[in-house]
């Protein structure tokens, strides 16, 4: 059987470089990067090139200087989501209370840590986005003076939607220079031919296991001005790693193959992004040919290409995800953190989406290895699941 995994927004495969450098640092870097004798050097030395890999793949040296305490590393793109919220919102004693304003279609890490805040008394607004699009008038109008933070996702990892976070950036900043904007980047990373550090954004969260590193990697962009201010503070307290903004000792092997990935995906971004693009339009032709009925959820702004949302008609998702698997074919129905959960996907019912359609809605998200043939497959098999799996509920 011919497998054709098209779930790469839940997570990647690991790439040669990351594979290569792992291997490396688990046969010769076995010290721990806080010890002070040669092994602790040699592995505080890959931490370290990691970082610089990672500087770079952000284009972050093009704007400035940067120093190691702006790249925290953490065990993964919902941790440094959670650093950037509660350590920003729990910075300062006076901004206790005051407001954080987060997007309705965020990941889960970003909501549920939205409404734990919430419970400790800080006041929380949630920003539709139907069709994908932040409802700017909305959000403009429940900026004030004692707002805090902003969390806006750059890619949504559901529908694909990009965010503006320049319109984002710039309106809270307007409203108050000293509120800090945060960015969750995880499907954005290396997705998008911006460099991520041309974001107008305080604080940047990036994951390694969806750009072809390990998984149980993360790490946290942070601007010097938010260290400068004192205005993040860490949540996970202990020996003092990462310059005091995330105890615990470093995952060296991870952070490495983070690192080698990094630098691997960001040397073959354009190809990337034309591969992604040549893919998703053999993909809306084969659908439009031979799956009339299969709806594809364009949002009305801007949106990455390697992720597709498809509402297929009378068949829920878990159905056709168990069909399409015994094929050979991987996709998946949304977010990988919450596909276990038993609730209507957030992401779709604020793009607009009844809550059946939602029930019935799949993601493909493409990957640096599919080819014309994964596509292909996809839309066989669900041809064939939909021709089998609606006979069997009438």
């Amino acid at each position: 059987m011919t497998l054709s995994y098209l779930d790469n927004s839940a997570t990647t495969p690991i790439c040669p470089a990351a594979a290569e450098k792992m291997k490396a640092v688990i046969d010769g870097t076995f010290g721990n990067p806080s010890s002070l004798h040669l092994l602790g050097m040699e592995a505080e030395k890959a931490v370290s090139e990691a970082r610089e890999r990672i500087f770079a793949s952000l284009g972050a040296k093009k704007y400035g200087k940067v120093k190691p305490q702006m790249l925290v590393f953490t065990s993964s793109g919902t941790e440094a989501n959670n650093l950037a919220l509660i350590g920003a919102a729990t910075a300062k004693e006076r901004k206790k209370g005051g407001k954080i304003i987060v997007g309705e279609t965020e990941h889960p890490s970003v909501i549920e840590t939205a409404k734990y805040l919430e419970k400790l008394g800080f006041r929380v607004a949630f920003i539709p986005s139907p069709r994908g699009v932040w409802d700017m008038e909305k959000y403009k109008a429940e900026l004030s003076q004692d707002t805090i933070l902003v969390s806006a996702m750059l890619v949504n990892n559901e529908t694909g939607a990009i965010n503006d976070i320049s319109a984002i950036a710039s309106a809270a900043k307007a409203k108050n220079p000293e509120i800090l904007v945060h960015c969750d980047a995880v499907q954005g990373y290396l997705k998008t031919p911006e460099p991520l550090a041309s974001l107008p954004a305080d604080l940047i969260s990036i994951s390694s296991h969806k750009i072809g590193g390990p998984k149980g990697v993360g790490a946290l962009f942070v601007r010097e001005k938010v260290l400068t201010t004192k205005s993040l503070v860490p949540f996970v307290h202990g020996g003092g790693q990462e310059n005091g903004m995330r105890s615990g000792t470093e995952n060296t092997v991870g952070i490495a193959g983070f690192g080698a990935a990094a630098e691997y995906e960001s040397k073959n971004l354009s190809a990337t992004l034309e591969k992604f693009a040549s893919l998703r339009a053999l993909a809306e032709k084969l659908i439009a040919e031979k799956l009339p009925d299969v709806r594809i959820n364009v949002p009305a702004g801007k949106y990455a290409p390697h992720i597709i949302s498809l509402t297929l008609p009378g068949v829920r998702s878990e159905t056709m995800l168990h069909f399409l698997s015994r094929d050979g074919v991987f996709v998946s129905s949304g977010s990988a953190c919450s596909s276990n959960s038993g609730h209507k996907s957030h992401v779709l019912l604020s793009f607009g989406l009844p809550e059946k359609e939602a029930d019935s809605t799949i993601r493909v998200s493409l990957g640096v290895q599919n080819t014309d043939a994964d596509i292909e497959n996809l839309v066989n098999s669900l041809a064939a699941g939909l021709s089998s799996l609606s006979r069997r509920t009438k």
